[in-house]
């Protein structure tokens, strides 16, 4: 991949060409929409690959020998060989021994759900005892989210009613409020009752009423299995005896085969306010809360304020975030839009993400923040714990509501922005402004005086967002609205019958005309004809950043394409988890060059080993940690580079062996030696072949970096051992692997010099433009030494 050229004016437009790490071809980073893409969506669920259910041809799967080959394997048998191939690990410990295959076969699942509908997909949601089935109905054409728990006979109903009084009774006086310990006094309690009261029960039986009975007292009772469902965003009740809805990530709003009755739903309504720390009565029928994973719930009890009974709603908390890297790869917004950004907030501008409910307002708010600086000191303002961010310098606040009828004990988000004012904040993240004066007023003084803000607001426009600021009860004055900067807008919209997230508009706030009418400009706007993001206007924050910082307009455009490349680098290299997407952000702040030179080598980012030393291997995955010696959970596969990453990130000493190496690597470092002994000649003649090289550049105008030079350099030194250094590394070590790369960036900036010396050779010394240009580079790189 060809660098940018700072000196070329020419935006990038529609059509350009995409990379993978391996630089073997292109990478399409935008799905398209339509039916075809909700199938390739549905297997980049965040569902674990071991719980995915497949069935398909006998021979690829392990069933009875006798079988006929030619016999596609049933769904029905690829979950019981799963519940048996369970049962078959269970050890004497267990609370009871394992059940029979013919009971398994039996007795354990029903499937009768599946006659009349086409499946989809199906996944285990807790192993072996609930996993989710997606149906379509072509009757009513319309998908069905079916939750398959163990089937309980009259008998297995009576003893669970029984088993259940009992041990209600048993945990009455049991402190259970610490949600560590909750399952393990349960269990101790429920084996003992088990034995007790149900000794001369089937073994599978016992399986079946232990898994009902910890559901439904530790858990969320008939809807723990879509709780536990990576893949669900919002899970509604809306009254008895009607289907409970979920909005799947990537099915939408489907029906589901969960149905509460009037007894059950009201007592259930208790039940999870009790769990959020709150009481719901009739005389107080409405209630706003968190879980404790961090899920919003709100819960409506009784029928005297909702006609169709009581009902709830639950917004599920994600602790993994979505990255930057997250939303290009699904066109929410384009890589040139969250270049701008990343350039935005790094000379620290403030922003408003707008849109109505469920638009991603707060997801891309988050998301955005990767590119504050990894020093900085943030603090968040909550309602809800929604954001969680990859810094440490992190300040995270939650409302707090009143313990007493007279209002004692409140803590509003007023009062935390206030306190926030006085923490030295330099990145103030508030979660919401809603209806109070104050927070609007409070948010916009910080901005005045000198802090940088984002926060998110419900309105469906940038004119929509000044509208609603600037009238009651709000009532910000327009030259207080003027001191914010960006706008940005998302909607939920519809394509090719499929409900996705899109950001519609980035808009400036330019300043205020002598009549107080705010001047807004928009930047990017979405087409909706080819759903592509568009520049459809001039940068007024940009053009402030550019003078800020002493740049041209070449410059300028050189700062977003490497940001932009930097991305389209992270997402076509495969890598997903935010920590490593933090990682490479960091990097580049730290480590410009070094990085870059990876980028425009198109060395893969994964496969780069500690020693920055290339893996040759396509294999996006390669590098991975295949010995069994690290400092983490035993049960967490992690490669060597998310070891190092975390442990730097979390401040763990790792032991000497934990980089993964073992005995059989002794050949390897062999192998090393030699390729480094080879390297340094190989560096002198890189040396020596400088001043030609820097002649045939690309860079007639002396901006301080060939960067044809470096790539070049970086792709001989793909055969060596240590021909690059590691993008993803050990951040307290950066600089000794950078300097241990057989064409470390010293090397490049010595060429880089060269090539320079042998520009200004070539310039006429009557020209005084091109002395003066001269000046500016070498000024630019000196400071960017320092």
């Amino acid at each position: 991949m060809a660098s940018p050229d700072k000196n070329s004016q020419t935006d990038r437009l529609d059509g350009e060409e995409s990379f993978r790490a391996d630089g073997a071809g292109t990478a399409e980073l935008v799905p398209t929409t339509g039916p075809e893409a909700m199938a390739a969506r549905a297997s980049e669920l965040p569902v674990p690959a071991s719980d995915r259910i497949e069935y398909g041809p006998v021979e690829d799967l392990a069933v009875d020998e006798s079988a006929d080959d030619d016999r596609p394997e049933t769904l029905r048998e690829a979950v019981l060989r799963e519940v048996k191939a369970f049962f078959a690990e269970v050890d004497e410990t267990a609370f009871a021994p394992a059940p029979s295959e013919a009971f398994i076969e039996d007795q354990f699942f029903d499937f009768s759900f599946l006659e009349g509908v086409e499946t989809v997909e199906h996944y285990w949601v807790n192993k072996p005892f609930a996993f989710v089935s997606i149906l379509y109905d072509h009757e009513k054409r319309e998908h069905r989210y079916h939750v398959s728990e163990p089937r309980l006979d009259d008998f297995e109903d009576f003893v669970r009613d029984d088993l259940t009084k009992i041990l209600r009774n048993s945990l009455l006086y049991r402190d259970l409020d610490a949600d560590g310990d909750r399952e393990d006094v349960f269990d101790d309690e429920a084996r003992d009752i088990i034995s007790e009261h149900a000794a001369t029960v089937e073994d599978g039986s016992l399986w079946k009423l232990f898994y009902f009975l910890l559901r439904d007292f530790i858990h969320f009772g008939r809807i723990d299995p879509v709780m536990r469902d990576p893949g669900i965003e919002d899970i509604s009740c809306d009254g008895d005896d009607v289907p409970v809805y979920v909005f799947h990530s990537v099915y939408r709003d489907v029906p589901t085969n969960v149905v509460f009755d009037d007894g059950d739903l009201s007592s259930f309504t208790i039940r999870l306010a009790q769990r959020a720390g709150k009481q719901v009565t009739v005389s107080d029928p409405l209630v706003d809360a968190s879980l404790p994973d961090g899920s919003r719930v709100q819960l409506t009890l009784g029928s005297d304020v909702a006609t169709r009974g009581s009902n709830f709603t639950i917004r599920k908390f994600s602790d993994v975030p979505l990255s930057p890297v997250d939303l290009v790869r699904w066109n929410t917004f384009s890589v040139e839009q969250m270049a701008y950004f990343w350039l935005a907030i790094e000379n620290n501008r403030s922003l408003i993400f707008a849109g109505g409910t469920g638009s991603g307002k707060t997801t891309s708010m988050n998301a955005v923040s990767f590119f504050v600086p990894g020093h900085a000191k943030v603090v968040s303002i909550e309602d809800t714990r929604e954001i969680t961010l990859p810094h440490d310098n992190w300040i995270q606040s939650v409302t707090r509501d009143t313990f007493t009828a007279d209002g004692r004990g409140e803590v509003s988000m007023y009062a935390l922005l206030q306190a926030a004012l006085r923490q030295r904040p330099e990145y103030l993240l508030v979660g919401e402004i809603r209806t109070e004066e104050r927070v609007a007023l409070t948010f916009f003084h910080s901005i005045a005086t000198g802090h940088t803000a984002y926060t998110t607001f419900h309105a469906d426009s940038s004119e929509g967002v000044v509208h609603r600021m600037r009238n009651e009860p709000l009532g910000v004055p327009a030259q207080m609205l003027s001191d914010l900067d960006i706008i940005s807008v998302q909607k939920q919209i519809h394509l090719d019958g499929d409900r996705t997230r899109r950001n519609i508009a980035v808009t400036e706030i330019a300043g205020v005309h002598d009549d107080g009418e705010v001047e807004l400009r928009d930047v990017f706007k979405r087409n909706p004809e080819n759903d592509a993001h568009e520049r459809v206007g001039d940068s007024v924050v940009l053009d402030e950043i550019a003078a800020e910082r002493g740049w041209t307009k070449a410059d300028l455009k050189y700062e977003l394409d490497v940001r932009a490349d930097v991305l389209r680098y992270i997402a076509a290299s495969g890598v997903d988890d935010y920590l490593t997407v933090s990682a490479v952000i960091r990097r580049f702040e730290r480590d410009r060059e070094g990085l870059l030179a990876h980028v425009y080598a198109e060395t893969s980012l994964v496969s780069v080993d500690e020693n920055g030393e290339a893996d040759e291997s396509d294999d996006p995955a390669a590098g991975e940690n295949d010995a069994a010696a690290d400092d983490f959970d035993d049960e967490i596969e992690v490669s060597p580079e998310t070891e190092r990453l975390l442990a730097d990130l979390f401040d763990i000493e790792l032991d000497d062996d934990a980089d993964g190496d073992s005995d059989d690597d002794a050949d390897d470092d062999e192998v090393a030696d030699a390729a480094e002994a080879d390297a340094a000649p190989a560096a002198d003649e890189s040396e020596a072949a400088t001043p030609d090289a820097a002649d045939e550049s690309d860079d007639p105008d002396d901006v301080g970096i060939d960067w044809e030079v470096v790539g070049d350099d970086a792709d001989a030194g793909a055969d060596d051992a240590e021909a690059d250094s590691a993008v993803v590394a050990d951040a307290v070590e950066f600089d000794e692997i950078a300097a241990a790369g057989a064409a470390p960036a010293d090397d490049a900036s010595d060429a880089s010099d060269a090539a320079d010396a042998s520009d200004a050779s070539d310039a006429s010394p009557d020209d005084p433009d091109d002395a003066d240009e001269t000046v500016t580079d070498n000024d630019r790189e000196a400071d960017d030494a320092r």
